[in-house]
């Protein structure tokens, strides 16, 4: 497994191997003592899987609250994502600023997205398949996020002209600056 950081050190991309042959594929996508050696210490307690029918699908920004609060290690298992972490954590050096990835399934990468920061993605394929794990639980009453088009964020969506679909929910996010401290380091 490769983990390398991101621009915003916290969020890695993480690569597992992938061994193929005429049979096809074999790959160990998470190990809890492969993390741990990596320095990488979480407890995941759920997987979720999501399918986007379509290229131009726009998921967040999303955050839980504490003590629901989610460390997320997300992969596609089937099209191509840009994903965004932004770090919300007051106190921070990078407050408020953004890093980027593309995850595939061709790529076989995986992002590592830490408490503290509000996680979105686009899809650039259709019938995208995202899976992800979270060390929390979802937790309705302390879901929260901001808004994808926030201008002070300024994030370079890949949307090439096109409207994003959104949900309702994600239509309806404040701006970062209109958020209450929920996170400091």
């Amino acid at each position: 497994m490769q983990v390398d950081s991101l621009a915003i050190p916290d969020v890695k991309i993480i690569r597992p191997k992938k061994f193929g042959d005429h049979r096809g594929f074999f790959s160990e996508t998470y190990s809890k003592p492969a993390f741990e050696a990596a320095d990488l210490h979480l407890d995941f307690v759920q997987d979720n899987h999501s399918l986007s029918a379509a290229s131009g699908v726009l998921r967040g920004l999303h955050f839980q609250l504490p003590p629901f609060a989610q460390d997320k290690l997300l992969r596609v298992v089937r099209g191509r994502i840009f994903d965004v972490a932004v770090d919300i954590r007051h106190g921070s050096a990078t407050y408020g600023q953004w890093v980027s990835a593309e995850i595939s399934a061709e790529e076989w990468n995986q992002i590592l997205v830490p408490i503290g920061f509000a996680h979105g993605f686009v899809t650039l394929e259709p019938d995208t398949e995202v899976i992800y794990k979270v060390t929390a639980p979802y937790a309705p009453e302390h879901d929260r996020g901001i808004a994808w088009d926030d201008p002070d964020l300024g994030i370079a969506w890949p949307l090439e002209g096109i409207e994003p679909t959104l949900s309702e929910k994600d239509t309806r996010h404040p701006r970062l600056a209109d958020l209450p401290v929920h996170f400091s380091i």
